[in-house]
């Protein structure tokens, strides 16, 4: 499932390419038919992210909520705001991107056209054709027709007079008034990139110390913290050095409150980078290695019974609350 980072990520796409331009919106699969005639020719007023939902408000007081879930995904075609991670994605934004960025096949270019590590996530406007996902893979990016043919499944179609927005599977995809998206806003967990970022921090402090709940299923919990999945609740605490069991109520609050603040930058590197980096003082090699493989980019995600990169300790794998949970019985006993 698509983590905070991406979502903020796909938000920053809508709000360069389609915020102030009218839409045309279909639904070529029909599910969503009725509410694509509603969105049909509005202007896109404003986009904003929350965790893992991303609200898209439209002239006359509507707006659109996607929550992508397991398998949503967002492509984009046309003329679009490319960076690295986009384009190594072939243009398809959404899930967790785990497959890496190669920063050597997909330069990054500085304001002076010359390759900068300190550019990751600058956008250059270009034209370009991207293949919108493996399904089209048969189509040239050069000179491909457009609007793009529609391939497979499309909930939802957005496009302007150059960029196309083609939304598959998602979990929610829905319209609502402004009361309810502040409804649905309203029930989840502080964002560290929404609102006043030390409010966020009491209160997430306050939801995690009242809860006899283990700490490793808080972090899961959209209502308590928004954005975080398995990923970064697996290398949050092991940064923490914190036993995924400990109850909410028994973190000492110095511990949550530096939970809280990592996440803030972990999220931060996430939506600039496009991957979830959660390895530190890395050399510039180590870094595009890790850019490049999720292997070198993680401290224990997605590493059962390989060696602790501090202890030795075998990394162990249980599952708790329906999720695969990657921890050190040593590091964070």
């Amino acid at each position: 499932m698509p983590e905070g980072h991406s979502v903020h990520r796909i938000a920053r796409q809508f709000a360069r390419n389609f915020v102030g331009k009218p839409v045309a919106a279909s639904s070529p699969q029909g599910r969503f038919a009725e509410g694509a005639s509603m969105l049909d020719g509005r202007a896109v007023e404003a986009v904003q992210a929350v965790g893992k939902q991303m609200f898209l408000e439209t002239e006359g007081d509507l707006w659109l909520r996607v929550h992508l879930g397991l398998y949503g995904a967002w492509d984009f075609s046309g003329e679009i705001l490319v960076d690295p991670t986009i384009a190594s994605a072939n243009g398809r934004m959404g899930q967790t991107n785990q497959r890496g960025t190669d920063l050597d096949e997909v330069p990054i270019l500085d304001d002076a056209g010359e390759n900068s590590l300190a550019s990751i996530g600058a956008p250059r406007k270009t034209r370009v054709h991207v293949r919108m996902s493996e399904a089209t893979k048969g189509l040239a990016d050069e000179g491909a027709e457009w609007p793009p043919p529609v391939v497979g499944q499309v909930r939802l179609r957005l496009m302007t007079d150059s960029t196309c927005a083609d939304l598959r599977g998602p979990t929610a995809c829905v319209l609502q008034t402004p009361d309810e998206m502040l409804a649905t806003v309203a029930k989840l967990g502080p964002d560290p990139l929404v609102g006043d970022v030390h409010e966020g921090e009491e209160r997430f402090v306050a939801a995690v110390r009242r809860r006899a709940v283990p700490i490793a299923l808080l972090l899961m919990d959209q209502s308590v913290v928004s954005g975080i999945g398995n990923v970064y609740r697996a290398e949050l605490l092991f940064r923490a050095q914190l036993n995924p069991h400990t109850p909410g109520r028994d973190v000492p609050e110095e511990t949550v409150r530096a939970l809280w603040r990592d996440w803030v930058r972990l999220l931060a590197i996430g939506v600039e980078t496009g991957q979830m980096m959660t390895m530190d003082d890395l050399s510039a090699d180590q870094y595009r290695a890790a850019m490049a493989h999720r292997d070198d980019r993680h401290w224990v995600y997605h590493r059962t019974g390989l060696p602790c990169r501090v202890c030795g300790t075998d990394i162990v794998l249980e599952e708790i609350g329906a999720r695969k949970l990657y921890w050190c019985p040593r590091c964070q006993a």
